[in-house]
């Protein structure tokens, strides 16, 4: 076997691998004379074959494995003999091969750069801080009881108009003749909820309590019974009652309806959930602050395959004219990736500032993750096993009544548990930064704080396959409030 570089580009590495016949014939004799041992075939005493019939039976495929053998051999070579750290998977291609001549290939890789790592004492990290105060908690809270106003019935007679609750009694028909699941009694619809097939809300606008309309309508033709689907229906309605919202209030019994006790109790559950909130939100904007400073370090060149895998992913999420090809899965440094889809590139019909933008995007985030990575490996950070079980644990979380499927998930699907470790040794690489940093706390506000990002970041999907439509999310006890912008928008009712 002769291995000779050829190419030495950047990080791209190139060699020719060339297996002489003689070797390749030596080692397939090999393999031949060793199954010839134990072969077993009709008509012959097992290890009794004749070579001849050995090497009908299995030479081709003898031959084959010997071959690979040999180029693996040659690439392992390659890797060793020259001290090469491999940024991703290599590739080998036969250029040149027949039967009783040398084989000719070529071993193409992407070696890791060098990556100097800074003097991370001499960094410079803003901490945003944001207490939760009392006018975010009002503000919430008022937010809160604006989309919990109690239904009052409507005090004088007049025409239903959207926004209104009517309680209906009715009976659907197609030519004439009422269906399966199209009838209910004293049904409570809110009109412009948009929660009943097109047509129908609009058609009982206008309509006084006491009152009965036909109500024509059309099922959409991708309903989802086949036999209604497209189809034209009446429905037989009569109007019983007719409700409207009041009073946004943020009182005693607003906090009974949400399942709390008093309003105090209310008021702490939302102070809990802004907290939560907020420390989520600070969190990512101090990490946000560590990669800035990195960034501004010294550069260096990024493997070209690690780069086009994020350049596709970005761009993929920065272009409208893709979403309907995306595909459903993640961009990690680690695995190798099979880009050969059917579907337009990921950058079609992006204009050339667009491109450039996704570029830079997709060379800071390799740059940055390889940063980490090599700050990482020299400080001996490690994901333990406690880590990935604590991180399962809060993934299950995230999928209320779901919780056992997700745990089952993990524990079968060992990729999936490795890709819970980067997020994870990240944290750890930023925490072990921000140790040795000069830390710097700086109060923010809201509006700071939760403004866009300017990165435009595809959605994790660590657990989509295990719970592909998770359950509605079950009421938090009284401690848990779920509260938006200062997202603080909305607060879960209290289960017992």
């Amino acid at each position: 076997m002769n291995i000779a570089e050829t190419k030495s580009e950047g990080l791209v590495r190139e060699f020719a691998i060339t297996i002489t016949a003689a070797d390749i014939e030596t080692e397939t004799q090999a393999k031949l004379a060793e199954i010839a041992k134990t072969a077993n075939m009709p008509g012959f005493r097992p290890g009794k074959v004749p070579m001849a019939v050995v090497k009908t039976r299995f030479g081709t495929q003898v031959q084959g494995d010997a071959i690979k053998a040999a180029l693996d051999e040659g690439a392992r070579k390659a890797v060793e003999d020259n001290g090469l750290n491999l940024a991703s998977q290599p590739s080998v291609d036969i250029k040149s091969y027949e039967d009783g001549k040398d084989l000719e290939a070529i071993f193409t890789c992407e070696i890791m750069p060098e990556i100097k790592i800074p003097d991370l004492s001499k960094l410079s990290i803003e901490k945003p801080i944001l207490p939760v105060d009392e006018a975010q908690v009002d503000e919430a809270l008022t937010t809160i009881a604006g989309e919990n106003r109690p239904s009052v019935e409507v005090a004088k007679p007049r025409a239903a108009k959207k926004g209104d609750i009517v309680i209906i009694d009715f009976v659907g028909k197609i030519d004439g003749e009422p269906f399966e699941g199209g009838a209910a009694e004293g049904h409570s619809l809110e009109l412009g909820s948009n929660s009943f097939i097109p047509g129908f809300e609009d058609g009982l606008i206008g309509v006084k309590a006491g009152e009965s309309r036909d109500v024509e309508v059309s099922f959409p033709e991708d309903y989802q019974a086949p036999h209604l689907a497209g189809k034209a229906a009446v429905f037989e309605t009569k109007v019983t009652a007719m409700r409207e919202l009041g009073d946004a209030k943020i009182d005693e019994d607003l906090a009974t309806r949400l399942g709390f006790e008093t309003i105090d109790a209310l008021k702490e559950a939302v102070r809990e959930q802004l907290g939560a909130q907020h420390a989520t939100a600070l969190r990512q904007a101090v990490k946000k602050n560590v990669l800035d400073g990195l960034a501004d370090g010294e550069a260096f060149d990024v493997p070209p395959s690690l780069f086009m895998q994020e350049y596709e992913s970005v761009a993929r999420a920065m272009n409208p004219a893709a979403s309907e090809h995306n595909h459903d899965h993640d961009h990690d440094h680690d695995h190798d990736h099979d880009h050969d889809h059917d579907h337009p590139a990921a950058d079609e019909g992006m204009d050339d500032n667009a491109k450039a933008e996704a570029k830079s995007v997709a060379e800071r985030r390799v740059r940055l993750g390889l940063l980490l990575t090599e700050i990482g490996r020299d400080s001996k950070i490690e994901v333990t096993e406690a880590d990935t079980q604590r991180a399962v644990i809060e993934e299950a979380r995230r999928y209320p009544g779901q919780e056992q499927m997700v745990m089952e998930y993990f524990q079968k699907n060992q990729q999936a548990l490795q890709q819970l470790a980067g997020p994870i040794f990240e944290d750890k690489v930023i925490d072990y930064i921000l140790e040795l940093a000069k830390v710097t706390e700086v109060t923010t506000d809201t509006d700071t704080l939760y403004k866009a990002p300017e990165e435009v970041a595809p959605a994790k999907k660590t657990a989509k396959k295990a719970a592909k439509k998770p359950a509605a999310k079950k009421p938090a006890d009284k401690k848990k409030a779920a509260a938006k912008k200062a997202p603080a928008k909305k607060v879960a009712k209290k289960t017992s």
